[in-house]
């Protein structure tokens, strides 16, 4: 199970590492190694959260997720979108952005650190979006009760995320927009970039996942009717087809993974010019990473992870609300990319910590309920 879930990411590891020394030599193939261990750590909590998502999708869309999914990811965000970025906020074309990446590394990255804050405010609004949304409804199963219960209450209000996602766009526009972070330590006036960029965030959060939710609850109706239709088919003889909105639900929830994805590899993309400003050797180590957050996120799906250790997701979802608020702090301040990693990780390792001590009370109970005569530690009670 391991080996076939993470086959391919091991082949992309040894590819990527010998290109590495080929392309750089052993100092190339220590920064490809340190890149991809980046990766991983800071898009963990987004493998979490990608499982949640793509076990309601069918065996063929898992493996387009691992396909064309992984090229996007990989061709998508690490290789093409640093050369966007640069294209865009120098106006010029992207062969001379990748003539540029390749002749004048210095240049390159001064570009991307000037394109940061604009990047920054649509992850970070985008992030946001999913957080607040997730906190709002009100779940069966809740994590920090005494947090998650009034939140939930508050959830009724209709629009209520999008009008605290708003506050907190025009808020970060007024303060860290206002002295943006630049190449240089120097600071500029962003708060019109900040604002467009925002809103472009949540705008494209409202649609791609407005759209997918509304084609999966589509497809939930009509496959309920489809079942009855079954059954009358059956007992008259005739034959039924297949719900026609398959295709259309699993296509806008893979779109949907495709835009959370890129969301979350912004702070990794940016963090990488930490490392190295080399548009190969970052390609090569984020490309890795990238293929383990995916083969995590099938792996989680296929063991079933979520459905055992419950509050995973919680755990995800309040780091990904972490890493948005870091996101806008950062178009003014630089904050260190262990920080972002480690924050996602003590996130997660308490909720998974916190399903194992649940699953454990509940086979307590189970035990209890089965023999009286023993109390929660397995003691016999009595004479």
């Amino acid at each position: 199970m391991l080996l076939k879930t993470f086959g391919w990411s091991f082949a992309v590891t040894a590819i990527a590492l010998a290109a590495g020394v080929l392309y750089g030599g052993w100092q190339a193939f220590g920064i490809v190694a340190i890149l991809a261990v980046l990766e991983i750590s800071l898009s963990f909590d987004n493998a979490v959260v990608n499982a949640g998502i793509l076990k309601k999708m069918s065996a063929f869309w898992q493996k387009i997720f691992l396909t064309v999914g992984i090229l996007i990811a990989v061709f998508g965000m690490r290789l093409v979108f640093p050369v966007v970025i640069v294209a865009v906020s120098a106006s010029m074309g992207p062969i001379e952005a990748v003539d540029l990446a390749l002749t004048d590394k210095d240049r390159y990255q001064e570009l991307v650190t000037d394109a940061h804050p604009s990047i920054a405010a649509f992850g970070g609004m985008f992030l946001l979006m999913i957080f607040l949304d997730f906190v709002f409804e009100d779940r069966e199963i809740k994590w920090l009760g005494p947090i998650e219960r009034p939140l939930a209450k508050l959830g009724k209000v209709d629009m209520l995320s999008v009008c605290i996602a708003l506050a907190v766009l025009l808020i970060s526009s007024l303060t860290f927009a206002a002295h943006a972070h630049q190449h240089g330590g120097v600071h500029a006036d962003k708060a019109e970039t900040v604002l467009l960029s925002g809103i472009a965030g949540l705008v494209t959060y409202m649609l791609v996942g407005g759209l997918s939710g509304h084609f999966e609850t589509k497809i939930e109706q009509d496959e309920e009717r489809e079942h009855e239709a079954e059954g009358e088919a059956a007992r008259s003889g005739r034959p039924r087809s297949a719900v026609a909105l398959t295709g259309k639900a699993a296509f806008f929830m893979f779109l949907y993974l495709e835009v959370l994805d890129a969301s979350f590899s912004f702070d990794g993309v940016i963090g990488a010019f930490a490392v190295t400003n080399d548009i190969v050797v970052m390609a090569l180590g984020l490309g890795t990473g990238a293929m383990y957050v995916r083969s995590l996120t099938v792996y989680l799906v296929r063991q079933g992870t979520l459905d055992d250790y419950v509050y995973l997701e919680h755990g995800a979802h309040y780091a990904i609300g972490a890493l948005a608020v870091l996101l806008l702090v950062t178009i003014q301040y630089e904050i260190n990319e262990i920080v972002t990693g480690l924050i996602g990780v003590v996130l997660i390792s308490a909720s998974f910590w916190s399903s194992v001590r649940r699953n454990k009370a509940l086979a307590c109970d189970a035990r209890v309920a089965a023999d009286p005569d023993k109390d929660r530690t397995g003691a016999t009670t009595g004479a």
